[in-house]
């Protein structure tokens, strides 16, 4: 620990598990007080664990993305607990696969919900905090994809939404500028969390291949030739909320092994 994100106050959200989680206790030992936001009415069991390590440096929030009112209170209850948020780690998501053809409107509003309006309007709700607490050196990290750098058949509308988080990330990125606040994303490539066990079951549906086989091809297909670990996309998210990262922002930073190229 270097305590790099020391008197910060870092709001994470989706961060029961996964990638989320990872990235909440990575801030945790860089010295960061973390505001932990999920669905769930009840903290999540690695929560509940994590917040026992550090009972005076983590909170949990229940709260909808999606839902503006939800946002609002989730916002004033992280305030409340540990002061002005400093950093938004947006990580918040969910996925859904089906062949161009069969994919429908229910599942295009559910992704577009969360993915775009929930990242957007929890951004824009942070910004605004920021600006009226006078905080100085803010930063927000949104997590795109690489499914936001280029289309997939089976992933059409899950790729429109990453691409959107890339979009949104620069605009504000320049509208922040003038208050010192810095806009970034991360774009981690396959990674393994218990969620792409989930993706895997869904292509072995729709490519009629093995449970297991997908991840096992995507794995070997990276650069680097293995998949993601949750701490590797940790590890930046930190380096992005710290003053290692003061000039730079608006930019979308690949995490995936060499996936893609840009």
């Amino acid at each position: 620990m270097t305590n790099r994100l020391a008197q910060r106050h870092v709001l994470l959200t989706g961060a029961g598990g996964g990638i989320g989680l990872a990235m909440a206790q990575a801030c945790l030992a860089e010295g960061a007080r973390c505001s932990v936001v999920d669905r769930a009415a009840q903290a999540p069991s690695a929560v509940e664990a994590l917040a026992k390590q550090h009972p005076d440096a983590l909170g949990y929030i229940a709260a909808d993305v999606t839902d503006s009112a939800a946002v609002a209170h989730m916002i004033a209850s992280a305030s409340r607990r540990f002061g002005a948020i400093h950093t938004l780690i947006n990580n918040a998501a969910v996925f859904e696969m089906a062949p161009l053809l069969e994919s429908d409107e229910g599942s295009f509003d559910r992704l577009f919900a969360v993915n775009v309006k929930g990242m957007f309007f929890v951004m824009q709700a942070v910004l605004r905090d920021m600006i009226a607490s006078g905080v100085q050196g803010g930063s927000v990290i949104n997590l795109a994809s690489q499914a936001g750098r280029r289309g997939e058949a089976l992933v059409s509308h899950y790729c429109a939404t990453k691409a959107a988080v890339i979009s949104y990330t620069q605009s504000a990125a320049l509208a922040m500028a003038p208050h010192g606040i810095r806009v970034n994303a991360i774009s981690p490539g396959v990674v393994d969390t218990p969620m792409w066990d989930q993706v895997d079951n869904l292509f072995a549906k729709y490519e009629g291949l093995r449970p297991g086989e997908k991840k096992k091809q995507v794995g070997l297909a990276v650069p680097l030739g293995r998949m993601g670990t949750p701490s590797d996309v940790a590890g930046v998210a930190v380096f992005l909320a710290s003053d290692e990262a003061r000039y730079i922002t608006a930019q979308t930073l690949n995490v995936d092994g060499g996936n893609v190229m840009s």
